[in-house]
């Protein structure tokens, strides 16, 4: 790029009727370059504009739009796209990804939660989340430790008591423990009546409240319209939403296929195992299976029913002698009952 003096000079020799060629020579630049300059009508030097580079992205944006367009209006997060893309062959950072999305959808903003931090073993927060309505609905039963922000979830087609029960077994199975506390909210299934025996004194679900001893947890009820007693899972709830069941939906609905219970539950065991534990917390800055292995010398036992049964020695039948007996009836003469009389 020249210079404004550099451009004058051109323009001042040109006027005194030098030549392109001989401007170029005495200034030592190129002669488009000052053909480009005399021809156009510059105040100022500028750049040629120059064809920005290929992006990094740019291969994968038809992926892109095609899937936020088929899992319209459920709204995919950028770290749920940056997986799938990873899988393809992207080699850019989320970064990139954001950005992208930003300009192409608008940005989503995201409610911040408090939260309150518990010591191991101590805590266990439990909630349901609605993931499809219908006829055919889908729940999941989601709970989160509060030491170790160790994440299980079961997904159920309903929330009936017996539903509530199994999916509580199946958590203690998954963390190997059980914590003495586990935090509600207004389950139907867990609470009849708030404050039924004066304040703080609920009146509990029978089922429930025997199933709480036999365990030895204690059930504790989040206050009303304090979401910071219970935000650890209400933040998971729309984890599991956004993270695992909506792209799972989507991408069986593109196939024409309607995810049920059973491909849920076998599919999220692996999603926990591999991303939903496995990934760094934002806020203890470690993994939840790495925090679940030291809470796990501070949970409770589980008690021997819950436990599988120890496989059944198999005894090998011992041999029987057999006798063979005289069918024919016992038969004695006359005489021989004579003489016992006679003798008595």
């Amino acid at each position: 790029m020249i210079s404004k003096e550099e451009l004058m000079k051109i323009k001042v020799l040109h006027q005194q009727g030098m030549s392109q060629r001989a401007i170029a020579k005495h200034l030592n630049i190129s002669r488009n370059t000052v053909k480009r300059y005399l021809k156009g009508d510059f105040d100022n030097p500028r750049y040629a504009t120059r064809q920005s580079g290929i992006s990094k992205l740019e291969a994968f944006k038809p992926y892109l739009h095609s899937r936020i367009a088929k899992a319209n209006p459920i709204h995919l997060s950028a770290v749920v796209l940056l997986r799938e893309i990873k899988e393809q062959g992207y080699r850019g950072g989320i970064s990139l990804l954001r950005q992208y999305l930003y300009c192409y959808r608008g940005k989503v903003e995201p409610q911040p939660i408090v939260r309150f931090e518990t010591e191991a073993g101590v805590q266990l927060q439990v909630d349901w989340g609605q993931m499809r309505g219908g006829k055919s609905p889908l729940h999941a039963f989601v709970c989160v430790l509060g030491y170790s922000r160790a994440l299980f979830v079961m997904i159920t087609d309903n929330m009936r008591y017996d539903t509530l029960e199994e999916c509580h077994r199946q958590a203690f199975e998954y963390f190997q423990g059980i914590p003495q506390q586990i935090w509600y909210d207004n389950m139907k299934t867990v609470v009849i009546e708030r404050d039924a025996y004066g304040d703080g004194q609920h009146k509990l679900n029978q089922s429930f409240y025997q199933f709480s001893k036999e365990m030895g947890f204690l059930p504790k009820l989040c206050k009303p319209y304090r979401p910071q007693t219970k935000g650890k899972v209400e933040r998971m709830v729309r984890y599991v939403r956004d993270n695992f069941y909506r792209p799972l939906a989507t991408k069986l609905t593109s196939m024409g296929l309607r995810l049920d219970v059973a491909t849920a539950n076998s599919e999220i065991m692996i999603w926990l195992n591999t991303i939903a534990n496995q990934r760094i917390h934002d806020t203890t800055k470690e993994k939840p299976a790495d925090r679940l292995t030291e809470e796990r010398d501070y949970l409770q036992n589980i008690p021997p029913s819950l436990k599988p049964a120890p496989p059944q020695l198999t005894v090998a039948s011992m041999p029987v002698k057999t006798r063979t007996f005289d069918n024919a009836p016992l038969h004695h003469e006359l005489s021989v009952y004579e003489h016992l009389s006679e003798a008595v």
